[in-house]
């Protein structure tokens, strides 16, 4: 025979500190499902059209049917060694773009420094050097990024003994500077006070113990 059982629910501000804990930790192990690290890849597309890279692209299919265009941008993080991020472009000079990016990002050092030594090594080269970035190996991290560099001189002049190192360590440095705003993120939207506002707005309910109910 069918039996009813009666459960008392209760809501986050109801539950005792471990439980409040436990709900916490139920939220943070499903929660993040979707594409939380969205806004964070729109800022990085932005800065990287200001430093002049054009983001290389992937295609998704989506659900049902039809596709659309990502740009080829990958992390893993972030709590183990080789954890980091990486992105697949083309780079080459772009005018203005250390005033640029001080007026996007103005309290940003680190990306005032990728600019600037972008925009001294290409002084340097006459303003030539080019390079492509591509992804390779099973991580995701700066060093996982191939990076190769060369001069576009209509005289067939080659690039200063300094120019490749300092290209591929500005590029990476901004790989660099992506993971940290993901970790960033990631920490903010994980914390406790955001988890706790995400679910009394869910309404979830749980059992005494800080379990989920249904």
């Amino acid at each position: 025979m069918p039996e009813v059982i009666e459960t008392t629910v209760y809501r986050l501000d109801e539950l005792s500190v471990d439980a409040k804990d436990k709900a916490r930790a139920w939220y943070r192990e499903g929660g993040f499902d979707y594409d939380w690290y969205d806004a964070v890849y729109k800022d990085f597309q932005r800065i990287a059209d200001i430093l002049g890279i054009r983001l290389k692209t992937r295609t998704v299919r989506l659900m049902g049917s039809g596709t659309r265009q990502d740009p080829c941008i990958w992390f893993r993080g972030f709590w183990s060694q080789g954890d980091g991020a990486c992105w697949e472009g083309f780079y080459s000079y772009r005018k203005n773009a250390s005033a640029e990016i001080r007026s996007y990002a103005p309290l940003d050092a680190t990306l005032h420094g990728i600019a600037d030594a972008l925009q001294a090594v290409q002084r340097r080269n006459f303003y030539q050097l080019r390079a492509d970035a591509s992804h390779q190996g099973h991580y995701y991290h700066e060093y996982c990024m191939a990076i190769s560099v060369e001069r576009d001189s209509p005289t067939y002049q080659d690039k200063t003994a300094d120019a490749e190192d300092s290209v591929i360590e500005a590029l990476r440095d901004l790989a660099r500077w992506l993971y940290r705003q993901l970790e960033r993120e990631y920490d903010y939207l994980s914390s406790d006070e955001v988890v706790d506002e995400t679910i009394v707005a869910n309404d979830y309910t749980f059992t005494e113990a800080g379990r989920r109910f249904g």
